[in-house]
């Protein structure tokens, strides 16, 4: 891919992007969506492969879709209402058709279908790029709609996508779908605590954000994209895959790490809420995440192979890694300890 086109790309990436989380209104938001898709589409399908032409193809069908309801949505409600502003959407079709679209550009359930299949043609970067950056100007309008959505309808999609992200996750063999099933199922944490604490939400996604990309990142740089394969992974790099241990102990949630905040506050709310039931069903269903990120550790730390096809090829590898990996992983394993400042600004 030419470098120009992918500079091009990059930066109609962060022009989407700030367009989206800036507006307040409709058309401008919706721009800043199309912006992002049409900026994504090349980076999928850079490679030329038919997965990733495949992949391209689906991203661009469910988008557009997702894209088409978000503005039968607001012109809806404009309809009604006269309002064009974000904020003011108070019609319930407007609320339900918007519920839809967003479900469907975050990937939760039941409109999920196309995440993994995406993630699985793309690249680790790209596949990165799709978990996180383009989930957060989604995320952002949710976020300054979350007054006006039924609490009941999204409790109930986040409970079944943590519910389903673990259970589909327990299947996979390819690192990608794995990572986008616990992608599915931390959607589903988001989403949950949204109509209650907009900002704990946002908090939630930052450190996602932080965990998924140091282990996307090593991902990378170990050339990792089977279970198989991360079996070896050790021999090239023991200090990669230790601390990709503890980032991925980290995504699932354990104390003492930095993804025990997260899930830990939005229990708390959730109980305050008077959702015990809630809370007690998604703590037991995040094991079902906890049993493949365990699986993960298992095979990239403690499994080492007898024989391996090409075992001194795993001494011919490229020895440059990423800078921003040992910063972020740093962030996504010992952030914990700040947790009295960051519930000063909850």
């Amino acid at each position: 891919m030419s470098p120009y086109a992918k500079l091009i790309s990059t930066l109609s990436l962060l022009l989407g992007t700030a367009i989206t989380i800036s507006s307040n209104h409709w058309v401008t938001a919706w721009t800043g969506l199309e912006i992002n898709t049409l900026a994504i589409i090349p980076l999928i399908s850079k490679s030329h492969h038919p997965r990733a032409i495949e992949a391209t193809i689906k991203y661009f069908l469910v988008q557009a879709t997702a894209s088409a309801l978000l503005l039968f949505s607001s012109m809806s409600n404009a309809w009604t209402t006269g309002q064009w502003d974000i904020t003011q959407l108070t019609h319930p079709t407007s609320c339900l058709l918007l519920t839809i679209a967003i479900a469907m550009k975050l990937g939760l359930v039941p409109f999920h279908f196309w995440f993994p299949e995406v993630l699985q043609g793309s690249s680790m970067t790209i596949a990165l790029l799709l978990s996180t950056a383009l989930k957060f100007p989604p995320i952002t309008i949710l976020f300054l709609t979350s007054h006006s959505l039924n609490p009941t309808l999204l409790t109930t999609m986040a409970i079944i996508s943590t519910a389903l992200g673990g259970w589909m996750g327990l299947n996979q063999t390819q690192i990608r779908k794995i990572l986008a099933f616990s992608s599915i199922s931390h959607m589903g944490w988001m989403t949950i605590i949204i109509t209650y604490n907009p900002n704990l939400t946002l908090l939630t996604f930052y450190l996602y954000t932080l965990m998924t990309a140091s282990v996307f990142l090593t991902l990378n740089a170990t050339k990792v994209l089977k279970l198989v394969t991360m079996m070896t992974s050790w021999t090239k790099t023991p200090m990669l895959n230790a601390t990709l241990m503890l980032a991925l102990l980290s995504l699932a949630g354990l104390p003492p790490l930095t993804g025990f905040l997260p899930k830990w506050l939005i229990i708390q709310e959730l109980t305050k809420q008077e959702m015990t039931t809630a809370a007690t069903a998604m703590a037991m269903l995040s094991l079902l995440g906890l049993f493949f990120y365990l699986r993960l550790t298992y095979y990239s730390t403690i499994t080492l192979p007898p024989n391996s096809v090409n075992h001194m090829k795993q001494w011919y590898v490229d020895k440059s890694t990423s800078t921003l990996i040992p910063p972020l992983t740093s962030m996504s394993i010992l952030l914990l300890p700040l947790s009295p400042l960051i519930l000063t600004t909850l």
